[in-house]
């Protein structure tokens, strides 16, 4: 979801040279504190979906329209927020948007992808996604990639190259179902590349819910409502190898996603991010349903090494609470939603044995699978849409006030 995990460094090198850098995760030493900072900045209404940096800014886009600076002061912010990444000072940047921002990615020459349901940017008719200059807040004219309706709700940008998921059919009036691999100047989709993304029946729709690129960006994982994936069978989930001109199943599946949840999911997985050295990630699920051998609302780890069929490393349940957004460090797997438990294989919107108490946030042993003593609280909401991992810390994004125990209205940031 919306849950990215890239070098500043390597982003501000990006700004220099001209050109979006490889993807490059942070790995974090420790976990983090449970301690959110005390500067920054409150969104008043609406949901954070999503949080980059660049340089020295953090980026956010959601659904509010009002921001509140630590002292206080008001602004009007429609879909999106900038502002200092080290003291929370609210930043110019304001861009007129029509709709709401799903998906962010950091640009070059000082400027940020925004991808989401809006139509127009700055009066212009520009559906889906846009690149702005974060000094300005104006539209970098000669990106023009456009989405034909849907949204966009995933966005990552490596090298020469911008990749787009969501619920559109067509990019720039080029047939796409869900996934598009764009120029990351000028918006253009590159023709040769195509996953070919199918529905399970003729009356669904193909939906990327969310998708990570592996450090180096060389394999891209997405999840979502599709049945195959470049002519193989990929059921909610596929590991792509993107490093060519084309777009290439790897010789990687699996079959836990084949069962169903609640019959009225298309797709129950929601966030899933990669491992910063790339050798497993991590998918998140909803899906109204519990049980030890289901993968309904869990947190599950996938090893990418080894050919053909895999299972998952572990599995971590939460009893039936939706899981929303993971971000992977190597030190933790932080996972975010409206759970009430982790460890919770038994429990069925209830506490069973050995269920530890991780209301609404929470962190998960990358080895082991089982939840770490981390426990900050926060109010639950629906959940967290949005986690950035820094060199500084981690970012978390959502849809209520109350964060380790503290007032952080929809954005709070957990040090190092």
């Amino acid at each position: 979801m919306r849950r990215r995990l890239f070098a500043v460094a390597a982003v501000a090198a990006a700004t220099v040279a001209g050109v979006v850098p490889a993807v490059a995760q942070v790995a974090q030493p420790a976990v983090v504190s449970a301690d959110p900072v005390d500067w920054t900045p409150h969104v008043l209404d609406g949901t954070v979906h999503a949080i980059v940096q660049v340089g020295d800014t953090v980026v956010v886009g959601g659904t509010f329209s009002a921001v509140a600076s630590d002292d206080g002061f008001q602004y009007q912010r429609d879909y999106l927020l900038a502002f200092g990444a080290t003291d929370g000072v609210v930043r110019r940047f304001a861009p007129r948007l029509d709709g709401p921002v799903y998906a962010l990615a950091a640009g070059p020459d000082g400027t940020v992808y925004a991808g989401g349901a809006f139509r127009t940017v700055n009066g212009v008719a520009q559906r889906g996604m846009t690149r702005l200059s974060l000094a300005s807040g104006a539209r970098v004219a000669g990106f023009t990639a456009d989405v034909n309706w849907g949204d966009v709700r995933a966005l990552a940008a490596s090298g020469r190259w911008l990749y787009a998921g969501g619920t559109f059919s067509s990019v720039n009036r080029v047939p796409r179902a869900g996934l598009a691999r764009l120029d990351a100047g000028s918006g253009a989709v590159d023709a040769g590349f195509d996953a070919g993304l199918t529905a399970a029946t003729a009356e669904r729709r193909v939906r990327v819910e969310d998708f990570a690129l592996a450090p180096g960006g060389r394999r891209l994982v997405i999840a979502g409502a599709f049945a195959r994936a470049a002519g193989q069978d990929r059921v909610q989930l596929a590991l792509l190898d993107v490093a060519g001109p084309r777009a290439v199943a790897a010789n990687w599946y699996t079959d836990a996603f084949r069962d169903t949840c609640d019959a009225a999911y298309d797709t129950y997985l929601r966030g899933v991010d990669f491992a910063p050295d790339g050798s497993y990630f991590v998918v998140v699920t909803t899906g109204n349903a519990s049980g030890p051998t289901r993968l309904c609302d869990t947190a599950a780890r996938f090893n990418v090494a080894g050919l053909g069929r895999h299972n998952p490393a572990w599995i971590n349940h939460t009893g039936g609470n939706t899981l929303l957004s993971v971000a992977v460090t190597g030190s933790a797997v932080y996972v975010g939603g409206h759970q009430q438990w982790l460890d919770n294989p038994q429990g069925n919107k209830t506490a069973g044995p050995g269920a530890v108490s991780r209301p609404g946030i929470g962190a998960i042993d990358p080895r082991t699978g089982k939840a770490l003593p981390w426990n900050p609280t926060r109010s639950r909401g629906v959940g967290v849409r949005a986690f950035l991992a820094t060199a500084n810390g981690l970012w978390v994004g959502s849809d209520t006030d109350r964060l380790g125990n503290e007032y952080h209205g929809r954005i709070g940031m957990f040090p190092l």
